[in-house]
């Protein structure tokens, strides 16, 4: 396949392009910078030149700002802009190409959800009201000029995805390795996760599986607690995690992200997925973490 994909550079599409291309597809990268060999520029505010995007397969849309970082109002636009209007700049822009792909699979977040405590979320399951809620909500529903030309659309909705080259593991690496780590606030808030090697493989598999579409949730199929979590990683690293973060600490350190990343609690339910016949790679945390680190 010829294989569109935006935000290559980042952890998810660092590890997506190579592995597309090791399987044979051939893979054009969509860049803001001056392009180069099989890169195609964008803006994904403005568009994109036309006929630019004629003769693709299926395209993969990965960019967006970083969560990380205080929400300051100029850094929420920034998280909402880049995902909302980028993505219907690129839906559209796909929908208006005389040959366009047959597939276009999109990043989008159990932040959907919002903070639910204990309830199990699936798909079908409401929406939250938050930030990170309303913004998820939006960015999905941007995708609609796509369906609207015929594509099969699959929203990836991604948990925490584990990596040491990046995202929250490697931030957490650091005090945890120096015997620093420990739960944070109540400790019993749902952290649903994913090891890069899984979200790759999810990505290549919708992209491969023409039963799967809209929302699915990217997630292994085993939740953890904060605490389970912090309690497996010490044990990964042979370090104690003793040292907890009280939520009142974590809420002036990082504000209302702190509230929605590190105190919210999402069990989610990869149901959908697994009855695609996608198979885990790492589907327990213990193992995965000790084959990550």
């Amino acid at each position: 396949m010829r294989v569109l994909v935006s935000g290559a550079s980042g952890l998810v599409g660092s590890a997506l392009v190579p592995a597309l291309e090791s399987a044979g597809h051939s893979v054009v990268r969509l860049v803001r910078r001056d392009p180069a060999a099989n890169e195609i520029r964008w803006d994904p505010a403005g568009g994109i030149a036309a006929g630019a995007l004629e003769g693709f397969d299926a395209a993969v849309h990965l960019a967006g700002e970083s969560i990380a970082g205080r929400w300051t109002a100029a850094k929420k636009a920034r998280i909402r802009d880049s995902r909302v209007q980028g993505t219907r700049t690129l839906a559209a822009a796909l929908a208006g190409a005389a040959q366009r792909p047959k597939v276009m699979v999109c990043a989008s977040a159990i932040g959907i959800y919002g903070d639910r405590g204990d309830e199990v979320l699936r798909e079908e399951s409401a929406p939250g009201s938050d930030f990170l809620a309303e913004v998820s909500q939006q960015w999905e529903a941007a995708t609609e000029p796509a369906a609207r030309a015929g594509m099969r659309v699959v929203s990836l909705r991604f948990g925490v995805v584990l990596s040491r080259r990046g995202g929250a593991l490697a931030q957490m690496l650091p005090p945890f390795r120096m015997g620093a780590g420990g739960r944070i606030g109540s400790g019993r808030q749902w952290m649903s996760w994913i090891t890069l090697d899984d979200v790759v493989g999810v990505i290549q598999h919708a992209l491969a599986t023409d039963s799967l579409r809209g929302p699915v949730n990217t997630v292994a199929p085993t939740p953890v607690t904060n605490a389970e979590f912090t309690r497996a990683l010490g044990e990964a690293l042979h370090r104690p995690t003793i040292f907890p973060l009280p939520a009142f600490m974590v809420r002036l350190m990082f504000g209302e992200m702190g509230d929605a990343l590190l105190l919210g609690s999402q069990r989610v339910d990869c149901g959908k997925l697994q009855a695609s016949d996608f198979r885990f790679r790492h589907p327990e945390l213990q193992p995965a973490l000790q084959a990550l680190l």
